[in-house]
């Protein structure tokens, strides 16, 4: 996919909002670093969730406890975890919680006595999202709801709901392919609903909307061309098959829209159907600076199939608000199953294809999904012009053994006095959330809006984002996907006191 934000970019970039990444080259000028893609690691622990309830199990079908893009959103005004996830292959969907995001809560609830679904009765889910709307005027729509009934392409259903739990304000939306979800684009403000299609096998159309329930009312011309895999996926040394896109799920992480593109190896249905195995999925991390057109410059599975019989043999997906944020740390909740070859029926409901479903955990370090490396010679990056309205550089940086130094350019490239390479303190340390400071110097507050440049020197380190703070807290006013303890909404208010809440040190 062509990125033109790429290609043309703004003379000036203003950095307000979020910590700056380096998965692409959009804020580099110059750079002698090396830049370097960064894998998830799987909890030991896994899974933390699996199908245990009536519900789960599923008796006469297949058993799952899945979120697929269900969700798990921090709340916090009640200072807990909520996940929405599927109980039951194609079953119904049920509601968790948890105060440390490892150990879950099924409370019970009214929709179906003694349970915890949340579904009304009379929908069956093939694939849905969950997600939480922050600004919504009206209580009765702060939780959105998109979920379509298996089958071929047809019509879903959009809901909304004060509570997560009790959902009204149906409307049908317009038709769509299996596997289809939604997310929301706080840049852009734009409801987007990710249609599963086949222009290039399976891919997706892509539908925005300012309203959500509106706005799910598509007609069937309206929908355009959006993603499907390419020349640069790789086939599966295993199955051989051309790649595919099975479902693309999005947010919103601090200064850019994050994404997965769930990536379908094979074997086809057909064949996992006479094995009782699953098909093989694997999740790529994608990058978005619009929320439409994606980079996705490292192809390999950051969340990858185990291929073996564990629980996380194959069909690995991704939940709509992709991962949270834990101290110093991102949680990737993600969706696998191991199958069950003992079950080989014809009926693709009770075919063990889709059996075992559970749900785990990958962490990766925060911002780390791409850092700029130097080793024992000195290496050096320079940034294209940026403005901004806050007063504290920061970085996320490991330079515990060797040292970062930060010079602040004008227009023409000249070092700003005092904000010289010689008046900068150096950062020997490891940690997701350093302060800049440079002898002379209180603040960064007399180059408020004004265009300048930083270089960063760096030595034996690796370097993941900037930003520039409006206080000293190093708050990045940018989005926090599913959100974590300590932050008190969509967008990073607090800075490095979310490494202080009591969750983190109890988890710790």
């Amino acid at each position: 996919m062509a990125v033109p934000y790429l290609e043309s970019r703004p003379t000036v970039v203003p950095i307000d909002i979020g910590r700056q990444l380096f998965v692409d080259d959009f804020l580099i000028e110059n750079s002698t670093l090396k830049r370097v893609f960064h894998l998830p690691l799987k909890y030991s622990g896994n899974p933390i969730l699996k199908p245990e309830t009536e519900l789960e199990m599923n008796p006469g079908g297949n058993s799952a406890a899945v979120p697929k893009s269900g969700g798990v959103w921090w709340d916090p005004a009640e200072k807990i975890f909520k996940m929405w996830y599927e109980a039951g292959w194609i079953h119904t969907i049920c509601y968790a919680t948890s105060k440390d995001g490892l150990k879950w809560e099924r409370p019970s609830l009214d929709i179906k006595k003694d349970t915890n679904q949340i579904l009304p009765t009379d929908l069956t889910p093939d694939s849905w999202t969950v997600v939480p709307d922050w600004s919504a005027s009206d209580p009765q729509q702060r939780y959105k709801l998109f979920m379509r009934p298996p089958g071929g392409q047809m019509p879903g259903v959009s809901m909304t709901s004060s509570d997560g739990i009790h959902w009204t304000n149906r409307v049908t939306t317009g038709n769509t392919g299996d596997r289809s979800t939604m997310f929301y684009n706080p840049f852009r403000k734009k409801w987007v609903y990710s249609l599963r299609s086949g222009f290039r096998g399976r891919s997706r159309h892509y539908w925005e909307a300012d309203d959500f329930l509106a706005g799910a009312k598509w007609p069937d011309s309206g929908p355009v061309v959006w993603a499907a895999a390419d020349r640069d996926d790789p086939k599966d040394i295993v199955t051989q098959r051309t790649p595919q896109l099975y479902n693309l799920d999005a947010v919103a992480y601090e200064s850019i829209m994050l994404g997965f593109y769930e990536i379908h190896h094979g074997p086809e249905n057909d064949i996992c159907e006479k094995m009782g195995l699953p098909k093989i999925t694997e999740l790529n991390f994608a990058y978005s600076r619009d929320g439409f057109h994606w980079l996705r410059p490292d192809r390999r599975a950051h969340i990858p199939a185990e291929r073996k019989d564990i629980w996380d043999r194959g069909y690995v997906q991704s939940l709509g608000n992709l991962c949270c944020v834990r101290g110093d740390k991102l949680w990737f909740y993600y969706t696998g199953f191991q199958g069950d070859t003992n079950k080989v029926s014809k009926h693709w409901l009770q075919n063990g294809m889709y059996d075992r479903g559970s749900t785990g955990i990958a962490f990766l370090r925060r911002d780390g999904f791409a850092s700029m490396e130097a080793e024992t010679d000195a290496g050096k990056l320079t940034t294209r012009p940026v403005q901004f309205s806050g007063e504290q550089l920061f970085v996320n940086a490991d330079t515990s053994n060797g040292e970062l130094k930060v010079e602040v350019l004008d227009e023409t490239g000249q070092p700003i006095a005092p904000f010289t390479l010689t008046s900068c303190r150096p950062l020997s340390s490891d940690s997701t959330i350093s302060p800049i400071s440079w002898d002379g110097a209180e603040s960064l507050s007399n180059l408020r809006n004004k265009p300048v440049r930083f270089r960063f020197t760096l030595r034996n380190g690796a370097l993941y984002a900037f930003w520039v703070s409006r206080d000293a807290t190093g708050r990045s006013d940018g989005y926090v996907a599913g959100g974590g303890p300590g932050f008190t909404g969509p967008t990073d208010t607090v800075g490095i006191s979310t490494l202080e809440s009591e969750f983190v040190r109890d988890l710790k």
